[in-house]
């Protein structure tokens, strides 16, 4: 019996498909959730009727009205946000980016269907994946980090070599000097308590990191500002709403903690381009198609659709044509007036 001699392949059969970017596409995860989004749209309409209060409600409610907006959108082409998402990231570079790297981001996008606005926060969403998935090899290299760290190598020159974020690298070294993890909060928030080089590579490497950064004042205020306009706008339309606040003291104070607080509660029957909202959460960014930040929302989003039916959310900086939260519709900031975030 002879053994025949197996076949090499040829270079086509060995070269491997490039991985497609983004998520599932959206015409197939719409074609799955049809009877899902015929559900919740049914809970969003029937809310009012229900014997059992929706979290939320004042316990005596207005006869609720109807309302109907035709909202523009002008998603952007996934083949753009691809072209963009192979640009905006660069190894080892997770701070602001310097002045002339934002001039050089503005002329790619020129020809290309996003903003630089867009650009910037797609970016911040990439870094945020890189992050989060990449936790796990930046753990399993603590103790060589920690070794260079004390021969005299900097966080955010390990952060250059390794491409992981300073603020994390920071993080790690101190784990592996054996600190507990409530110090090092404790000295993330009061530098000052920390000895002179901790201090000072503190100092550089918050400097050098947009991700893992501990002072979030800045972009916490600016998505305070953007759900302020959004809720004024619906009100001044003769809405009647409930505001996140609101919800928030109220549940504290029934629960202990905040359970579903989105931005908006609508009180009365809203439907927007024909489809029923209840209602809607309002996210300072681009709503990209990166795997992580559409993982992240799809989770926080259900937790409302399941109280209340259909929602929406509405995006700062617009978002992926490929973007799909069943049950949930998604719109950009084009209709409103944002002057004041100017």
């Amino acid at each position: 019996m002879t053994s025949k001699t197996p076949r090499k392949k040829s270079r086509s059969q060995s070269r491997q498909k490039p991985k497609r970017y983004g998520t599932t596409k959206k015409s197939v995860l719409l074609e799955r959730s049809k009877e899902y989004i015929e559900q919740v749209e049914k809970r969003a309409n029937d809310r009012f009727e229900r014997q059992e209060r929706p979290m939320g409600f004042p316990d005596s409610i207005l006869e609720p009205k109807k309302h109907s907006f035709d909202w523009q959108n002008n998603p952007v082409p996934l083949k753009d946000e691809e072209i963009l998402a192979k640009f905006v990231i660069r190894k080892g570079e997770f701070g602001w980016l310097e002045d002339e790297r934002v001039e050089e981001i503005g002329k790619f996008v020129k020809d290309k269907k996003m903003t630089l606005d867009q650009a910037l926060s797609l970016r911040s969403a990439l870094l945020q994946q890189k992050t989060v998935y990449g936790h796990g090899r930046l753990k399993s290299r603590a103790k060589a980090l920690f070794r260079l760290y004390n021969e005299g190598v900097s966080v955010v020159d390990l952060s250059t070599r390794f491409d992981f974020p300073p603020m994390n690298i920071f993080r790690v070294i101190l784990a592996e000097k054996r600190w507990s993890k409530s110090r090092i909060k404790e000295c993330l928030r009061d530098p000052s308590k920390m000895k002179k080089r901790e201090r000072e590579e503190f100092e550089k490497a918050e400097a050098a990191d947009r991700v893992s950064n501990v002072d979030q004042s800045e972009t916490h205020s600016r998505a305070d500002l953007f759900e302020e306009i959004l809720s004024d706008w619906f009100e001044s339309r003769g809405v009647k709403i409930r505001r996140q606040n609101e919800m928030v003291s109220e549940q504290k104070l029934e629960h202990g903690r905040p359970i579903n607080t989105p931005d908006i509660l609508f009180l009365d029957h809203v439907e927007i381009n024909g489809q029923p909202v209840a209602w809607i959460d309002a996210k300072h960014f681009y709503g990209a198609d990166v795997q992580f930040q559409r993982k992240k929302m799809t989770k926080q989003m259900s937790r409302y659709i399941e109280e209340w039916g259909s929602g929406a959310v509405v995006y700062r900086h617009g978002f992926s044509e490929n973007l799909f939260i069943p049950g949930c519709l998604m719109l950009d900031a084009g209709v409103l007036d944002l002057s004041k975030m100017s």
